[in-house]
């Protein structure tokens, strides 16, 4: 992993008056020039990179960040307009140069403030499989892990309380294909009420897809609704990290992928992974996995440390250079089957390349300043609470319910202005947090708090000493290195990656 080996900061000012932050807070300020300054971070011996006020990167030599220093009229006049152009030197165009950088700014921060767009239903805890890294799953026979129809209701009638045109209604568990009943009730009441409202929605349901049968099928799609599911690689690998008493989840869950794609169609069923400790010996043949099973998404997820999870992290936890020597083989792989003519995309890169080469942000909570926790996403648990997040609700199987924002039926005003709320968005500041104020990426990035009280117990743990914090600064290093050396043709395809398909489509 690269190190931190030079950071700089220059200071953002509006002609000669002096620094302020960022932008002018209003679009009609007359402003006679913008130089919103920027941050550079050594990614190798002779990689400089440099990032300015709107998001735009540039890769510098040495010579040109000192000139971009003390003179940048000494630069080359096509360097001089092309760094100009990404808001690196002054413009004197007047006030449009200021609304454009605003209007860039706004862009990304688009998705957080729209309000909650995403909401998640967690009808019930209880699952067939008995996974050792499971957040939260409980057992077929546990009793008190399901959401009532009161419950139920209210959380289906709160979504239309969010000011957001696009909202997303995922259901999630243990498995929420046990309680079908409950789903059905939930989807049917939001339609009801949405031939008033208007809205757009699309409905996710994250399932081990062993329950699924033809009449779920067509009601699914009858409705419209997505199906996800979980592929931890080829069967012996799944079938140990996902184990059931039959000890055949992998074969359970390819059945109901292929039912789903008979009778729904392919775009209706997607598949992720999470990276265990056995999963770290075999990156080439996951990825070959998804492939042979025609799937055209792979996200390569670390193991979380919530829940369960936490409680089994010495036994399955790794280091972030154990991850970081997967990841890169994995994705290596994906580019060799790209090579080959596949379509196969690694959603974790497309996250890190949506961020740095895209206008339009797509949604990912986790790098949202203010958090997108509680601000772009809610959770309706079974347990009758409402969470930021569903990293939140996951605390609360170890015990942990300091990050509860209030009961099912509040509304979502009062879960904004909740204490733990405010205290989220604090916490995930960016300009007032120590080790992200001077950091390239902060306009990437942010702190993760519900992560942080995870590892910590306090949301304002020491950033730069998370886990959070140090893998995205790998990914970021990692996927801007790859961006300098890529062919035309790779380049072509990280761009391709680095658009949105669909609202809050990372989340």
């Amino acid at each position: 992993m690269n190190d931190v080996r030079q950071i700089q900061f220059y200071p953002r000012k509006v002609a000669s008056t002096g620094t302020v932050a960022l932008a002018p807070t209003s679009l009609n300020d007359n402003v006679s020039a913008v130089d919103p300054g920027f941050l550079t971070r050594r990614l190798a011996d002779n990689v400089l990179l440099g990032i300015s006020a709107s998001g735009d990167h540039a890769f510098l030599t040495d010579l040109e960040h000192d000139l971009l220093k003390t003179d940048p009229t000494s630069l080359p006049l096509s360097r001089r307009a092309a760094l100009q152009a990404r808001f690196f030197i002054p413009s004197f165009s007047g006030a449009g140069s200021v609304r454009l950088l605003k209007s860039r700014q706004e862009a990304k921060r688009s998705t957080v403030r729209s309000g909650p767009a995403l909401h998640i239903i967690v009808p019930t805890l209880q699952c067939a499989h008995s996974c050792k890294y499971c957040q939260v799953s409980r057992s077929l026979q546990d009793d008190g892990h399901t959401m009532t129809i009161p419950a139920l209701e209210s959380a289906c009638d709160s979504i239309f309380e969010s000011p957001a045109q696009t909202l997303t209604v995922e259901f999630q568990g243990g498995d929420p294909l046990l309680r079908f009943d409950l789903v059905q009730h939930a989807i049917e009441r939001i339609v009801k009420r949405n031939r008033i409202e208007g809205r757009l929605i699309r409905f996710v349901i994250a399932s081990t897809l062993h329950q699924l049968n033809i009449n779920m099928c067509r009601y699914l799609k009858l409705h419209g609704v997505f199906l996800s599911t979980s592929i931890d690689g080829p069967s012996a690998l799944h079938n140990k990290n996902r184990p059931t008493p039959s000890r055949d989840a992998y074969e359970r869950t390819v059945v109901g992928i292929e039912l789903a794609r008979e009778h729904m169609g392919s775009e209706y069923v997607s598949a992720l992974m999470t990276t265990t400790r056995a999963s770290l010996d075999f990156p080439e043949e996951i990825v070959d996995e998804y492939v042979k099973l025609g799937l055209t998404d792979i996200f390569l997820r670390p193991l979380s440390s919530y829940g369960f999870a936490k409680r089994n992290q010495l036994r399955m936890a790794y280091t972030l250079d154990e991850f970081s020597d997967f990841y890169l083989r994995a994705l290596d792989r994906v580019f060799y089957w790209n090579q080959q003519g596949v379509n196969l995309r690694e959603v974790y890169a497309s996250i890190i390349l949506n961020k740095i080469l895209s206008t339009f942000d797509g949604g990912f909570v986790d790098l949202q300043s203010p958090t997108g926790a509680g601000s772009s996403v809610l959770v309706y648990n079974y347990d009758g609470y409402v969470y930021p997040s569903d990293e939140a609700r996951m605390l609360v199987e170890t015990g942990d319910t300091s990050l509860r924002l209030g009961i099912i039926g509040e509304t979502l005003v009062t879960f904004s202005q909740s204490p733990i709320q405010q205290q989220l968005m604090n916490a995930s500041l960016v300009s007032e947090t120590e080790g992200c104020r001077q950091c390239a990426y902060n306009q990437f990035c942010s702190p993760n708090p519900v992560d942080a009280q995870a590892q910590h117990g306090t949301l304002f743990a020491p950033v730069l000493s998370t886990e959070h914090c140090q893998r995205h600064m790998w990914l970021f290093d990692t996927m801007f290195l790859k961006i300098k050396t890529a062919s035309a043709e790779k380049l072509d395809r990280l761009y391709r990656w680095a658009q949105p398909s669909g609202q809050s489509e990372f989340q």
